[in-house]
């Protein structure tokens, strides 16, 4: 069996994971560390047309749902699980927490079907350790202000986002042996030191 370890970031928009996920890359890769970061949606030639469309595309919420497990499907089959096969570590920016909290807390879809298509999807395959960057929505709103475009996920009001934050935590709380949470309101270097006490337990 290979010891690569399967890693994920997650949380709402604006906590500032994708940042600190280069940071963390880079200092796995410091430690010597062969690693593949991608995304969800996205990371393979369908997923990546997949993300223009989740992202843009007014649709059912349940579409949504199917969609982003469709475009998970391909990325588990043609990215995941070839890397941690060959020995490569594999950070991705979201995985199906998100799809827990943003289908499912954000948008109502019922958990049950989620788990379905979950199961369905991989269903022996979960992240070693996720990353959930929690921080207060008005602070998450705050800084997306600063962005010019905006899609629709990121467009949508603060109660969407609290379901989501909410959404994310229950799930951390029901498998805190894979979940480290992040207080992501703090500053960068803060955050940096902590991030840097997890690289170190590898």
């Amino acid at each position: 069996m290979s010891s690569a370890k399967f890693i994920t970031f997650e949380g709402v928009d604006g906590a500032g994971k994708s940042t600190h996920l280069e940071w963390f890359a880079n200092a796995l890769r410091q430690r010597g560390i062969n690693l593949l970061v991608t995304r969800e949606p996205g990371g393979t030639p369908l997923g990546e047309r997949l993300r223009e469309i989740l992202l843009n595309q007014p649709m059912h919420a349940e579409t949504e749902a199917l969609l982003m497990f469709a475009a998970r499907r391909e990325h588990v089959e043609q990215v995941i699980r070839p890397a941690l096969k060959s020995g490569t570590w594999v950070i991705s920016d979201r995985f199906s927490d998100a799809s827990f909290a943003y289908q499912g807390g954000g948008r109502g879809v019922p958990l049950a079907k989620l788990e379905q298509l979950e199961q369905w999807v991989h269903a022996d395959l979960q992240p070693d350790l996720t990353l959930l960057f929690d921080i207060p929505i008005e602070v998450a709103r705050q800084r997306l202000s600063n962005n010019v475009s905006l899609d629709r996920f990121e467009q949508e009001r603060g109660e969407f986002f609290e379901r989501v934050r909410q959404a994310y935590l229950v799930r951390a709380a029901k498998t805190p042996q894979r979940f480290a949470v992040i207080r992501a309101e703090n500053a960068i270097p803060e955050v940096h030191q902590e991030l840097a006490k997890i690289v170190a337990t590898f």
